[in-house]
């Protein structure tokens, strides 16, 4: 990388440097107005004398003083560097997670609940993807986009954590689901779009079929990766009882055929997760089969070069006071 040449914040600031060449003609008018005028007859017997050091050190001063009263308008001025501009080659990929909200997800199968661990996974898997733009959509019996594709990967995840069950109204639209994640994604031009597609059960509510949303998402080239989050057999459910709430063995029911045809015919993987630990590592898969390099261009924020500007002047004034009444002294 290179460094662009000097460019100033408040340029307008370096027309006050126009006023050095009239403080110079300035200190010339006023010495031969200060100067007694001695009348000799002959000036043979000076023609030995020479300037010592003093005599240039006395000029000297003033000089020290233009050059700090330059350096300080420069100071105005804001003088700036920033690199230039990088074409450089990062891995990144435009992807929604569609998470399924429903109250299935309370299930304790997995630690703490189903939808607690699908959220701190998933922010684990988004700290590894700095470079990817990465939005979220919410389902269940409706749906809606809870971050948009965003690389403020801050937001996102305080997003992620403002989830709960009960946000909207119970059920599953999976086909809904995915048609929002997909509309998302339509208008992307990135290199790799993806939809990471987590639900528990089977597809009981909503307008599209999710095998229709699966076909448009084909057609925009987009890849979807379906999880199965559940153990097989039975799990513990919370449930509200007249004594409170209570836990209960249910059935886990997902509908795994339809999830795998939507995979399939998007070119993307089935995987089911029964714990935590194999949810962390399907996650882990999919962040290394997602690998795709784009070309960014690189810019680097401005850096203000002031400060030692400003220094230097101070170090010319505190120069021309040490010698004024140091080393110029007069001894009366």
């Amino acid at each position: 990388m290179m460094f662009k040449p000097l460019t100033f914040g408040n340029p307008g600031y370096l027309y006050l440097l126009l006023v050095i060449p009239l403080l110079v003609a300035w200190y010339f008018y006023r010495r031969k107005k200060q100067t007694a005028d001695l009348q000799i007859s002959t000036s043979e017997g000076f023609a030995q004398v020479g300037r010592n050091l003093k005599f240039y050190v006395y000029h000297g001063l003033y000089v020290l003083r233009l050059l700090a009263i330059a350096l300080l308008i420069i100071a105005l001025a804001r003088p700036q560097t920033s690199l230039s501009r990088q074409d450089i080659s990062v891995e990144g990929i435009d992807l929604v997670i569609a998470l399924d909200v429903s109250g299935s997800m309370l299930a304790m199968d997995f630690k703490p609940d189903r939808l607690e661990a699908a959220k701190d996974l998933a922010i684990e898997f988004i700290d590894g993807r700095p470079n990817d733009r990465i939005g979220l959509v919410i389902f269940s019996g409706e749906t809606f986009t809870q971050c948009p594709l965003t690389t403020d990967h801050a937001v996102l995840k305080n997003l992620f954590r403002d989830i709960h069950s009960g946000m909207i109204d119970d059920g599953t639209a999976l086909g809904d689901g995915l048609a929002t994640a997909v509309n998302r994604l339509r208008g992307s031009k990135a290199i790799s779009k993806v939809i990471i597609l987590l639900t528990d059960g089977n597809n009981n509510m909503g307008a599209l079929d999710p095998r229709s949303a699966a076909e448009i998402a084909k057609l925009y080239g987009i890849r979807i990766y379906t999880i199965g989050i559940g153990t097989m057999g039975q799990a513990p459910y919370p449930v509200q009882t007249p004594f409170g709430m209570q836990t209960q063995m249910m059935k886990v029911e997902i509908d795994e055929p339809l999830l795998m045809e939507i995979a399939k015919g998007t070119d993307g993987k089935y995987f089911r997760a029964t714990n935590n630990a194999k949810l962390r590592a399907i996650y882990q898969e999919i962040d290394k089969m997602e690998k795709s390099k784009i070309d960014v261009t690189e810019f680097r924020k401005k850096k203000e070069e002031f400060l030692p500007i400003v220094l230097l002047a101070f170090i010319f004034i505190g120069l021309e006071m040490l010698l004024r009444y140091l080393y110029l002294k007069n001894i009366p």
